[in-house]
């Protein structure tokens, strides 16, 4: 096989591919905020069912590039592609990826003005033309699974954080995801809420949900990922299984980061 016949798969070389076909691949992707180098020459693939959570010091672009995944930011140079197909530029292609796309952040991002149960049927009405009485019945199944159907006439508001984050999980799960980012879900819960929505995290992770998760959960990276990837001033600089890095990391940038979340 030559070189310009081969996969995106087969030209990032230090990924194998585990459960299924390349569902994302990322290749030599650079972004800059300014003067400042945020992303550098990023290259890897996940795979359909794969879970890869991404670590790192602050400042070392995991946001970015999740965000980046699904256009909510640019990239300056190099390619991003979901199911074989690049990011669109904008326009209705653009938001047809992001509805393939699944997307919880920090700060849920719940419409304040809508109930719980409003909330996640109003994508798969608005922009999968799913009628009410089907959106309804599939938002409280997943309301159920995560844990708060009995809050679905309330508003967000009326929740709390660890129950938003459930919603909001849920409201991304309503729209039949291809693929999940999870960029810092649990980061501005109270440390009592963090293990709810985890839980919830840990359950799609072993249904096969195809996730990428920013996070500073250590113990989530160890149980659920696939594939650790660890970030360091905007580039990759160490992936592995799990139990491989966080037992035996091979940079020194990683084994300094480890000694010091680990030893707390």
């Amino acid at each position: 096989m030559t070189t310009s016949d081969a996969s995106p798969a087969a030209r990032t070389s230090n990924i194998n591919v585990r459960r299924g076909e390349p569902l994302v691949v990322i290749e030599h992707v650079d972004k800059h905020f300014g003067d400042l180098h945020v992303l550098r020459d990023i290259n890897t693939v996940v795979n359909r069912g794969e879970v890869v959570v991404v670590i790192g010091p602050s400042g070392s672009g995991k946001s970015t590039l999740c965000r980046a995944v699904n256009r909510l930011e640019t990239i300056d140079s190099g390619t991003i592609a979901i199911d074989g197909v690049p990011l669109p530029e904008e326009g209705r292609a653009l938001a047809k990826l992001r509805a393939d796309v699944g997307m919880v952040f920090q700060s849920f991002n719940l419409f304040a003005h809508k109930t719980v149960l409003e909330n996640v049927t109003l994508g798969p009405m608005r922009v999968r033309g799913v009628k009410k009485k089907d959106a309804v019945k599939k938002a409280t199944e997943l309301l159920d699974r995560v844990g708060v159907a009995d809050q679905a006439a309330k508003m967000p508001s009326q929740l709390s954080g660890g129950q938003q984050q459930r919603v909001a999980i849920a409201r991304s799960l309503a729209m039949n995801p291809k693929l999940i980012l999870l960029d810092e879900p649990t980061s501005a819960l109270d440390p009592e809420m963090i293990n709810e929505v985890l839980d919830v995290m840990v359950g799609l992770a072993q249904e096969g949900m195809t996730m990428i998760v920013v996070t500073h959960e250590m113990g989530f990276a160890r149980k659920a990922a696939d594939r650790v990837l660890f970030m360091a001033d905007g580039a990759i600089v160490e992936e592995a299984a799990p139990e491989q890095f966080f037992t035996n990391p091979q940079s020194e940038r990683a084994k300094d980061f480890l000694s010091k979340i680990l030893e707390h």
